[in-house]
């Protein structure tokens, strides 16, 4: 088969892998003109909004949420037919949200005066929102997240029938729609709240770096830093694919935007497709951990714990760090093994050539860091951000935009945001029914009960439980219904709100490389041309980081730099980086020359040793990993003398 036939087989596997993900309309005419001017108003209507003057928040949701329901039910089909138009019944769905954003809006005022007391309209309006949010829910996110909010609203109906601790006072149909749609515990809540506010400028400054080449700036600059070196590509898909996700959110749209790219050049030095894929997915994957722009779940957490968020990204920098240096020493490991090149000076970019392009569009997301960090909001981080990637796009020819790239890029701004939107309304009904019948502490008094009290126990059934969760809905939904159901059984557990709110969202990220359900590996598979098991277990193996680390910071929350001194937050972060290390080498079976089993072994020991708390633990680990590591090195050095001889 010749390389045009490889290409257009990569291609249609790729294609048809996003189809399953994210199948969406392909709308032409006088509806694909609509559909494109309620995308750039949405669009426009959020910038305002987030800059200049924003509504009352029940009015400013509605509006949102409103959005949103006639986007998804114009580019969404319900199933495969009718992929090309917009039927009849998708018509009148689309009215109503526009009707029902519109009483919202109109009489927001009446709604808060009959708290308590709903009229007849408000509860028919909000039985048909809450269906018509499931649906939407159906067509962006797949089935999981939606049988999960129907148990929730079933829970919530008929849970007085059940006997036991898990049963709660019966509730009526009508006060469960009210609670869902007139108030703010329910589908309006902390979670659209956030998406409506800020969340979406983010996900609309990530469409206009795209269009204006910002974000081939960030691989690009990923690939001058690291691509001489051994493995190069390998190592600038870990960089590059870290800086995308800090303005994507979206491990899967990381894998579809860089892993076309940096994929074929690691096949091209070596790597077996197999591990190139899985390098993709677990780089992109750790993208939503790594700060300043976290996804919209770490928006989220900063709400529900009451945590400024640029105190959030304070706590989150070293394990997120510590997670990129594991991928990346396992790819160099790697490398090293099988001696694999870098890439010559002629294939890499040039450095002076990025900066004088679009490395003043970098400035944007650098500006969000540090406004969160002095203090500003995220609505004021994120709108300045925008400005600047407006203002110095303008500068050069080469990122500067027509009109019609602007409105390209407002569009698919506005289209990114649907699948988040649609997730938090459906996590707002299931955060609604735990709020409603006092789930969540029942939840948390059941966990403790199992765990019997030892932390462990309870950490570690709380990692399986967002895992399994985790495979089937997005890591935004999975936190907020885990956050309220399952952080409180931690922090009852004496582990701090931080600590317990990021344990479960660590796990709820890496649920896109944790097999059977891992779609980021099996969409870098399909890229990568390789088996799709394989992909998966390489990208669990190399993301092991993250399935660590907050087992580290749950026990010793001295590594999110809570409660401690910067001595020994330092000495905590060598540790664990030595514990990262050994545990990377003993995966990959290569210290300067590769190691046997029973070495890998021990180097494993030592460096749970070093990950666990306690000196005398780090003392031990520490000499051994050094031991270790010095008669390998030195055992290296002796080889091309016995090869000599």
């Amino acid at each position: 088969m010749n390389k045009k036939s490889d290409d257009l087989e990569q291609q249609s596997d790729v294609s048809n892998l996003k189809e399953k993900s994210d199948a969406k309309r392909n709308l032409t005419g006088w509806v694909a003109r609509i559909c494109s001017v309620i995308a750039i108003a949405m669009s426009l209507y959020h910038l305002y909004s987030s800059g200049i003057s924003m509504l009352s928040s029940i009015q400013h949701k509605a509006i949102h949420v409103a959005f949103a329901m006639v986007l998804t039910f114009f580019i969404y089909p319900a199933g495969k037919k009718n992929e090309h138009k917009v039927p009849w019944y998708d018509f009148i769905i689309i009215g109503i949200a526009i009707f029902t954003g519109s009483y919202l809006v109109i009489n927001y005022l009446d709604i808060v005066a009959m708290a308590g007391k709903p009229s007849n309209m408000s509860l028919v309006l909000g039985g048909i929102t809450i269906l018509m949010i499931l649906e939407a829910t159906r067509r962006t996110m797949g089935w999981p997240l939606v049988i999960v909010a129907v148990v929730a609203l079933l829970y919530a109906g008929y849970g007085h029938l059940i006997p036991g601790a898990l049963g709660h006072r019966e509730y009526t149909w009508a006060r469960i729609i009210e609670h869902m749609f007139l108030t703010g515990e329910g589908i309006y809540g902390v979670a659209i709240y956030v998406t409506s506010t800020y969340v979406f400028i983010f996900i609309l400054m990530g469409a206009l770096l795209g269009e204006t080449g910002g974000a081939q700036s960030f691989i690009d600059m990923a690939f001058s830093m690291t691509g001489k070196y051994r493995g190069g590509p390998a190592k600038a898909a870990v960089v590059g694919s870290g800086l995308m996700g800090t303005i994507s959110g979206s491990s899967f749209a990381n894998v579809a935007g860089t892993g076309t790219f940096t994929i074929p050049l690691m096949k091209s030095i070596g790597y077996k497709p197999e591990f190139a894929g899985g390098v993709e997915a677990a780089a992109s994957s750790g993208g939503q951990i790594m700060p300043p722009i976290m996804g919209a779940a770490a928006f989220i957490m900063a709400e529900m714990t009451g945590t400024p968020y640029g105190k959030l990204i304070y706590h989150a920098m070293i394990p997120a760090v510590l997670y990129y240096i594991s991928v990346f020493l396992m790819v160099d490991l790697r490398a090293a093994k099988l001696n694999l090149r870098g890439l010559t000076k002629a294939e890499l970019p040039v450095i002076r050539d990025i900066l004088r392009r679009g490395g003043l569009l970098l400035l944007a997301p650098l500006s969000i860091f540090v406004m969160l960090i002095i203090g500003y909001s995220p609505i004021k981080a994120s709108f300045s951000a925008v400005v600047i990637v407006f203002i110095v796009s303008m500068l050069r020819k080469e990122t500067r935009l027509s009109w019609k790239g602007w409105a390209i890029a407002l569009e698919k701004g506005a289209y990114g945001s649907l699948g988040v939107i649609a997730a938090c309304g459906v996590a707002g009904l299931i955060v609604g029914s735990v709020t409603l019948t006092g789930l969540g502490l029942k939840f948390a008094d059941l966990i403790v009960t199992m765990s019997a009290g030892n932390l462990y126990l309870a950490l570690f059934l709380t990692m399986i439980a967002a895992i399994i969760m985790g495979m089937g809905m997005p890591t935004t939904a999975l936190y907020i219904i885990l956050g309220s159901m399952v952080a409180p059984a931690l922090i009852k557990l004496n582990v701090p709100v931080i600590a317990a709110h990021l344990f479960i969202f660590y796990y709820g990220c890496m649920a896109s490389v944790t097999p059977p359900v891992a779609l980021s590996s099996y969409l870098a598979a399909a890229i990568a041309k390789a088996d799709a098991t394989k992909t998966a277990i390489n990208g669990l193996k190399l993301a092991s980081a993250a399935f660590i680390l907050p087992f580290i910071f749950a026990i010793s929350p001295e590594l999110l730099l809570i409660d401690t001194t910067p001595i020994n937050a330092i000495f905590i972060f060598i540790t664990a980086l030595i514990g990262i290390f050994g545990m990377a080498s003993a995966l990959e079976g290569y210290i300067f020359v590769r190691i046997n089993m029973s070495t890998r072994l021990v180097l494993a020991a030592l460096s749970i040793c070093l990950l666990l708390p306690g000196y005398w633990t780090d003392i031990f680990g520490m000499i051994g990993i050094a031991s270790i590591s010095i008669y390998e090195f030195r055992k290296a050095r002796m080889r091309p003398v016995m090869d000599g001889e």
